[in-house]
């Protein structure tokens, strides 16, 4: 079945009534090792009238070997972008929830840092929960949007910059712990993973809090 692409409807009627829409959009909730992350691409009303970039969709429907190319051209497209991370200890301290909250807030301040505002600001994010009000020091308006990621053109954008970014992570994670092949598994509850946990134990990059020698197999 064919996907239809994202588009900037949505964020072209909030920008008639803000003067940005900072889209946020989480990656790792899932997995059984290796941080949480949210990208996060700032679009203006300039922006907004500048063509999608061919091929962007959330990031679960593009292929690994072409998500690099497309979170590039996406970066280059956003006003600003940043990725914030939250780590595996974070998560077991603090609940996935609260973490993928503190994810999400350093990702905004690193499109602050790079010159976006809050004033006047409008985040969105994909989902129906709003996972960083609560963490983010500055008061700021928050919107969930259902199927955001699949929706939106800037929460797409989000979603392939910040996937691309923890892959690449969870590649570098695997140079020092291989057998868990975080290489092709990316921290994920994999047939391979789960085999090398129960005969290696937990890495200090696992979410020791879960249960995860009863996780289901993704793979």
């Amino acid at each position: 079945m064919t996907v239809a692409a994202p588009t900037l409807t949505l964020e072209r009627k909030l920008l008639a009534e803000y003067d940005l829409v900072i889209s946020l959009d989480e990656v790792g909730r899932g997995a059984l090792a290796g941080p949480v992350a949210v990208g996060a691409a700032v679009m203006d009303a300039t922006g907004a009238r500048r063509r999608v970039p061919e091929g962007l969709r959330d990031s679960k429907l593009v292929t690994e070997k072409r998500r690099p190319d497309v979170a590039a051209r996406a970066a280059a497209w956003v006003q600003a972008s940043g990725v914030g991370w939250a780590t595996a200890a974070e998560v077991d301290a603090v609940g996935v929830i609260h973490a993928l909250g503190l994810a999400a807030s350093r990702a905004i301040d690193a499109v602050v840092a790079q010159g976006a505002s809050l004033n006047g600001a409008l985040v969105i994010l994909d989902g129906n929960y709003d996972y960083v009000s609560r963490v983010h020091a500055a008061p700021m308006q928050v919107r969930s949007v259902i199927k955001g990621d699949r929706d939106c053109a800037s929460v797409s954008a989000a979603s392939v910059i910040a996937k691309v970014a923890r892959d690449t992570h969870m590649v570098e994670l695997h140079n020092d712990h291989p057998s868990y092949r975080w290489n092709r598994n990316k921290g994920y509850a994999s047939l391979e993973h789960r085999a090398a946990i129960s005969a290696e134990g937990l890495s200090p990059f696992h979410r020791a809090s879960w249960a995860i020698a009863d996780a289901p197999s993704l793979f």
